[in-house]
C-alpha cells in the first residue's frame, strides 16, 4: 500500500503448477485504487492433461521502487471449472493456502454461515439401510467353505508382491478370465489361529463387505480359502501406498495433508482401508492402511464410527499420528525397541516443528490427548468436532462426500510394474510357499466358517441367480 493509503493492484492469472511460468498472464495495473474492477477477459489453451491443474487467481500491489506486495488469492481446480463454472464473491487467502483452496463469500446480506452449518447437517454419512440389508442376504448366499467357492485359487496369475508384514504378504494378481488387476491380501490359516486372529480376520471381512461405504474406503471384490489359506481380492489402487509417498516428499504441505492421506487410485479419490477386533474396550488390534486425504479418512471413520465398528479413543489416536507424520515427516513417537516405543508414547510430550501452523498443532495436539475422554473426536459431538475444527477450515465436506474435489496431489498410476511401491517388496517373487499337510490337518476349519463371500455391489459383478448361488 502506498504512503497515501492507496494501492496500485493487479491481478495475475496462470495455470498451477507451473514451474517454467509458461502460462502466466495479467491485467493491466488500476492505479491508486481500493475497490479496484478490471472487467478483462484471458483465454487458456487447455490439453487433456491440464484437467489435474489449477487455475491460480493472485492479487499484487505494484510498487516502483520496491518488490511488489502480495495482497492475496486463491485457485480453482480446472476439472472442476469443467462441470460447473464459478460467480461470485471470494476471501483472499495467503499464498500457500490460495495455491489450493478458494473460499466463497456470502454476499451481504446473506446468511452465509448458517447456509454453510446446514450443508452440514444435510451430508449423509450413513449407509442406505435398504442396501445393507440386501447386501447382507447377499453375503449369506455366497457363504461357502473349500471346494464351494465361487472364487478360488486357481482364477488368479500372481504377478508382484506389494507388500509384507506380520499378518502375510499383499500380492498383485491378474483375474485369468478378464485380465482385470486386484491387490490380494494372503494369510496362512496357521498363522491366524496361533496369533489368535481369527475374530479379528472375521471383522475384518465383515467390515469390507459392509453396503453403502464412502467412497474413500477400499473396495472388496470378494474373499474366499483354500485348505491352508485366506484371500482378501481387493480393487488394486496402483498410485501406491501413503509411507513410500511420504518417502518421496519426506513431509506433506498442509493443504496436501488436510486432504492427502493414502494411495492414489484411478478413480480420483481416497482410499482408505480400516478394520480393527476386539475381546473388550482395552485390548483393540487396529489396522490402518490410507489411501488419499485426511479429510477422506475421517469421512470413513464417520461411516464406520456410526456402524459401531471400531473404538473412537483408538481411530482418532491413529488418525493424529498418522497426520503427525505427514505434516513432520516422522513419527511423533520413538525408540529403539517396543518398550521405548510404549514409554514414550506413555510419557513423552510431543515436539511439534515450526514449519506446523497453529491449525496443524492444534488438531494433532487433539487427536494425540492420551486421556481418551478428553481426546478431539471422543465427545459426544465427536463427528462435528472434527468436521468444524479450524484444519478443515476451507474443507467443503458436502463436495468432498461426492467426490467434486480436485486432489491437489494426482501420482502417476501405475499398472502391472507397481512402479509407485516399494521395491524392496516388490522385487520378490510372487510365489506361494507349497502347504504342509500336517499343519492343514490339524487345523480347524469350522474357524472359518462363513468367511468366503463376493461383493455384488462391486463395479463389473455379475448379477447373481439361484443357480449360480448353488453352484
Amino acid at each position: 500500500m502506498d504512503p497515501n493509503g492507496l494501492s496500485d493492484p493487479y491481478v495475475k492469472l496462470k495455470l498451477i503448477p507451473d514451474p517454467r511460468s509458461e502460462s502466466k498472464q495479467k491485467t493491466k495495473t488500476i492505479k491508486c485504487c481500493l475497490n479496484p474492477i478490471w472487467n478483462e477477459t484471458f483465454k487458456f489453451h487447455l490439453k487433456e492433461y491440464d484437467k489435474d491443474r489449477r487455475l491460480s487467481v493472485e492479487i499484487w500491489d505494484w510498487d516502483l521502487t520496491s518488490r511488489n506486495d502480495f495482497m492475496g488469492s486463491l485457485s480453482f481446480g480446472i476439472s472442476e471449472l469443467h462441470k460447473q463454472g464459478v460467480d461470485g464473491w471470494f476471501k483472499l487467502l495467503s499464498q500457500e493456502e490460495g495455491e489450493y483452496f478458494n473460499v466463497p463469500v456470502a454476499p451481504e446480506g446473506e446468511e452465509g454461515n448458517e447456509e454453510l452449518r446446514q450443508k452440514f447437517e444435510r451430508a449423509k454419512i450413513g449407509p442406505d439401510k435398504n442396501k445393507e440389508g440386501k447386501a447382507a442376504n447377499a453375503a449369506s448366499r455366497f457363504d461357502s467353505n473349500g471346494n464351494q467357492d465361487r472364487m478360488k485359487l486357481a482364477d488368479f496369475n500372481f504377478l508382484m508382491v506389494l507388500g509384507k508384514g506380520s499378518f502375510g504378504k499383499v500380492m498383485l494378481a491378474e483375474r485369468k478370465t478378464t485380465e482385470e488387476l486386484y491387490a490380494v491380501k494372503i494369510l496362512k490359516k496357521d498363522v491366524v489361529i496361533q496369533d489368535d486372529d481369527v475374530e479379528c480376520t472375521m471383522v475384518e471381512k465383515r467390515v469390507l463387505a459392509l453396503a453403502g461405504k464412502p467412497p474413500f474406503l477400499t473396495q472388496l471384490h470378494s474373499t474366499f480359502q483354500s485348505m491352508d489359506r485366506l484371500y482378501f481380492v481387493m480393487e488394486y489402487i496402483n498410485g501406491g501406498d501413503l509411507m513410500y509417498q511420504i518417502q518421496q516428499v519426506g513431509k506433506f504441505k498442509e493443504p496436501h495433508a488436510v486432504r492427502f492421506t493414502l494411495l492414489k487410485g484411478k478413480s480420483n479419490g481416497t482410499k482408505v482401508r480400516i478394520f480393527c477386533s476386539a475381546d473388550d474396550d482395552d485390548a483393540f488390534d487396529f489396522c490402518l492402511s490410507v489411501l488419499f486425504y485426511a479429510a477422506e479418512i475421517a469421512i470413513g471413520l464417520f461411516f464406520l464410527h456410526l456402524k459401531g465398528i471400531i473404538y473412537r479413543s483408538v481411530d482418532w489416536w491413529a488418525f493424529g499420528v498418522l497426520l503427525y507424520e505427514m505434516l513432520a515427516g516422522q513419527p511423533p513417537f520413538d525408540g529403539e525397541d517396543e518398550d521405548e516405543l510404549f514409554q514414550s508414547i506413555m510419557e513423552h510430550h510431543v515436539s511439534y516443528p515450526k514449519s506446523m501452523s497453529k491449525e496443524a498443532v492444534a488438531i494433532c495436539k487433539g487427536l494425540m490427548t492420551k486421556h481418551p475422554a478428553k481426546r478431539l473426536g471422543c465427545g459426544p459431538e465427536g463427528e462435528r468436532d472434527i468436521r468444524d475444527h479450524s484444519f478443515f477450515r476451507y474443507m467443503d465436506w458436502e463436495k468432498l462426500e461426492n467426490k467434486e474435489v480436485q486432489p491437489p496431489f494426482k501420482p502417476r498410476a501405475c499398472g502391472r510394474e507397481a512402479e509407485n511401491f516399494d521395491r524392496f517388496f516388490t522385487r520378490h517373487p510372487p510365489v506361494l510357499t507349497p502347504p504342509d499337510d500336517e499343519v492343514i490337518q490339524n487345523l480347524d476349519q469350522d474357524e472359518f466358517q462363513g468367511f468366503s463371500f463376493i461383493n455384488p455391489e462391486f463395479p463389473g459383478t455379475a448379477p447373481t441367480t439361484p443357480a449360480l448361488e448353488q453352484a
